[in-house]
C-alpha cells in the first residue's frame, strides 16, 4: 500500500516508534526553521583508546534511525557527523592488542601520536578510525568522520577555544565541585601537549593570558616553565570541556550517550551555555553487559566485536539489537545472536502486509530506513542452525541440498539473504554448538514415545506441511506420562539434537525429511548418537 508523502509524514508525527519521538524533540527545537547552519547535525563520539567495538556501532546506528524519522518528519537538511576523540592521550595500553611493547613508551601521548602495533597505519589513533570506518562503510551509513586531532590542528575550536579561555573562571566553577580534592588542586580544562616530550600534560596553570590566547604551565619532572598557545592543536581541552566545546563550535543538535555519562551531560551542558552555545538535545541509553553481567569496556574486549556478531549473523540482526529498548540494560553474547536473527526475519515477514502507520512501528523500516527487503522463505535461523547440528555439516551445499527439496524454487542465487543464513549457521554451529553438543540416551518411557513417534511420522505424507507435522508431534507427547508437554519437547531436543532447546520441530522435519527425521530417531533410541558424539565436543 502506497500513501503520498504528506500522509506518510502525518502517520509519523502520531507513530511512537522510539526513533520517531526522538525526532519529534528535535523538530520542537528547530521550531519548524533550519538552523543557521542550514543543516541538522546529529552527532556520535567515538573514544578510540580501544579497538571498536559493539557500543560504539549502537550509537551510530540509533543515531541514524533518528535521523531517518526526522528526515520522514521534516525537509530540512540532516548531516551525521561521526567524532573521535583521537587526540587524547593514551593512559594504559590496551589488554585486546598485539606487540605492545611498541604501544608501552608512548603512553600519555595522543592516540595520533602513538605507534600502530598493527603496522597497518602511522598512528594507533589512526588504525582505530580506520576500523570504526571500515564496519560503517560496509553496514552503509551515511556519515562524515571527524578527527579531534584534524580539528585542533586545522584551527577548527580555534574561536571557541579562545571563548573557552575567556571564561575560565566560570567553567572553573562547574568543574571543581565535581572533582576529588587532590584532583580539584591540580585541575584545568587546558591540556598542553609537551612541546618535547609529546605528552599530553595535565597540570595546574602558573598563568593564563585571554588576549594572547596562551597558558603558562610547569613541566613537574624539569621545574621548566613552558607558555603554550591553546591555538593550532598546541592544546587540548579535558574531555567534559572538551564535549562542551565541541557542541558549541559545531552547533550539534542532538547527540546520544550512555547511562554512566548521565553526569557528564550535565556538567558539558551547563559548560556548553556559558559559551554561549546551545547544548543538543540527548538522549540516555542502557548499557550493555557481556556474559558475566558485567559492563562492556573497549580496553577489556570483554563482550562482543562488531567483526564477532557479523561472523555468525547478518547486520540487520545487529541493528535489530540495538533498536530494541534502547533504555534497558542488555546482555550481549553468542548467545543472543539466534534469536535476534528469527526475531528480524518475522519482522520483515510481517512488514510487507503491514498498514503503513504498522510499518512505521515495525523496527525493520528502521533498520532499512524505510526500504527493507522482501522476504524470500519462511526458513528460520533456528531451523537452519539444528538442521546444520543434525548434518554436522561444514559446507553450504549439504544444507542447500534439504532446502532445495523443500522449497524447489530457492536457490543460493534467488534466495541470497537464505544463502548467506545458510553460511552463517554452519559457522555458529561449528563454534558453538558442535563443542558442547551433548546428546543423552532416552529413559523406557521416552523410548516408548520415540517409538510413537516413528510410527505416527510414517503414517504421514512425505509432503505434509509443518503445521500439520507438529500437531502430530504434540498429539504423541500428549499420550505418554510427560510431565507436560515442554519437558515432551525438551526429550525430543536432547536426544536427537543435544541439547535442551531447538527448533518448532514441524518446521524442521519438513525441511530435513519424514524419512530422515524416522532414521534419526532410531539412531537416538539405540545410543548411535551418544557414540557418534564430535571428539572436540
Amino acid at each position: 500500500m502506497t500513501l503520498i508523502s504528506a500522509d506518510l509524514r502525518a502517520l509519523a508525527e502520531k507513530c511512537n516508534a522510539w526513533p520517531f519521538e526522538e525526532a519529534r524533540k528535535v523538530l520542537a527545537r528547530l521550531g519548524g526553521k533550519p538552523p543557521d547552519k542550514g543543516y541538522v547535525l546529529f552527532e556520535t563520539g567515538y573514544g578510540p583508546s580501544g579497538l571498536p567495538h559493539i557500543g560504539t556501532f549502537g550509537e551510530v546506528a540509533r543515531t541514524t534511525m533518528v535521523r531517518n524519522a526526522f528526515k520522514l518528519l521534516s525537509d530540512i537538511p540532516t548531516k551525521l557527523v561521526a567524532f573521535s576523540d583521537d587526540m587524547d592521550g593514551l593512559r594504559r595500553v590496551p589488554d585486546n592488542v598485539p606487540n605492545k611493547e611498541i604501544i608501552a613508551p608512548h603512553l600519555g601521548k595522543p592516540l595520533t601520536a602513538i605507534p600502530d602495533p598493527f603496522g597497518t597505519h602511522p598512528s594507533f589513533g589512526q588504525h582505530n578510525n580506520a576500523r570504526l570506518k571500515a564496519f560503517l562503510d560496509t553496514f552503509g551509513f551515511e556519515y562524515e568522520f571527524r578527527s579531534a586531532t584534524d580539528c585542533y590542528k586545522a584551527g577548527v575550536f580555534d574561536e571557541t577555544l579562545k571563548k573557552v579561555l575567556f571564561h575560565y573562571d566560570a567553567i572553573m566553577a562547574v568543574m571543581l565541585p565535581s572533582l576529588g580534592p587532590e584532583r580539584r588542586a591540580t585541575y584545568s580544562p587546558f591540556l598542553p601537549v609537551h612541546p618535547e616530550t609529546g605528552v599530553v600534560m595535565q597540570e595546574p596553570l602558573v598563568r593564563r593570558d585571554a588576549a594572547a590566547a596562551t597558558i603558562t604551565w610547569i613541566d613537574p619532572d624539569t621545574k621548566k616553565e613552558y607558555t603554550t598557545s591553546i591555538l593550532g592543536g598546541a592544546c587540548k581541552l579535558q574531555w567534559k570541556v572538551d564535549w562542551a566545546m565541541r557542541w558549541t563550535a559545531f552547533a550539534v543538535d542532538y547527540e546520544m550517550s550512555g547511562k554512566d555519562l548521565i553526569d557528564s551531560v550535565k556538567l558539558s551542558t551547563r559548560i556548553c551555555k556559558i559559551l554561549g552555545g546551545r547544548p543538543p538535545e540527548s538522549f540516555t541509553y542502557e548499557l550493555f553487559l557481556d556474559d558475566k553481567g558485567e559492563k562492556i569496556s573497549k580496553s577489556k574486549g570483554n563482550g562482543l566485536s562488531v567483526e564477532e556478531w557479523l561472523t555468525y549473523a547478518p547486520p540487520e540482526s545487529l541493528a535489530l539489537f540495538m533498536y530494541n529498548s534502547p533504555k534497558s540494560a542488555k546482555r550481549l553474547y553468542f548467545d543472543v545472536i539466534p534469536r535476534h536473527v528469527d526475531d528480524y526475519l518475522t519482522f520483515l515477514d510481517k512488514f510487507a502486509n503491514e498498514e503503513p502507520a504498522k510499518q512505521l512501528q515495525n523496527p525493520v523500516w528502521h533498520i532499512h530506513a524505510g526500504h527493507p527487503p522482501k522476504p524470500e522463505t519462511h526458513l528460520t535461523f533456528g531451523v537452519l542452525l539444528n538442521l546444520a547440528t543434525v548434518c554436522q555439516a561444514e559446507d553450504k551445499a549439504v544444507l542447500w541440498g534439504y532446502i532445495s527439496r523443500y522449497v524447489p524454487a530457492a536457490t543460493p542465487a534467488t534466495a541470497p539473504i537464505l544463502d548467506c543464513l545458510v553460511g552463517y549457521a554452519i559457522a555458529y554451529y561449528r563454534d558453538f554448538v558442535r563443542p558442547t553438543n551433548r546428546h543423552r540416551l532416552p529413559s523406557d518411557m521416552e523410548k516408548t514415545a520415540f517409538a510413537d513417534l516413528i510410527e505416527t511420522l510414517e503414517k504421514l505424507p512425505k509432503d505434509a506441511t509443518p503445521e500439520a507435522i507438529q500437531f502430530e508431534v504434540y498429539e504423541v507427547g500428549k499420550r505418554h506420562p510427560f510431565a507436560d508437554l515442554r519437558a515432551w519437547f525438551q526429550s525430543v531436543y536432547e536426544v536427537l539434537l543435544g541439547q535442551s532447546l531447538g527448533p518448532r520441530m514441524g518446521s524442521f522435519i519438513a525441511v530435513y525429511g519424514i524419512p530422515e527425521t524416522v532414521a534419526l530417531i532410531k539412531r537416538g533410541i539405540a545410543g548411535d548418537l551418544v557414540k557418534a558424539e564430535p571428539a572436540n565436543a
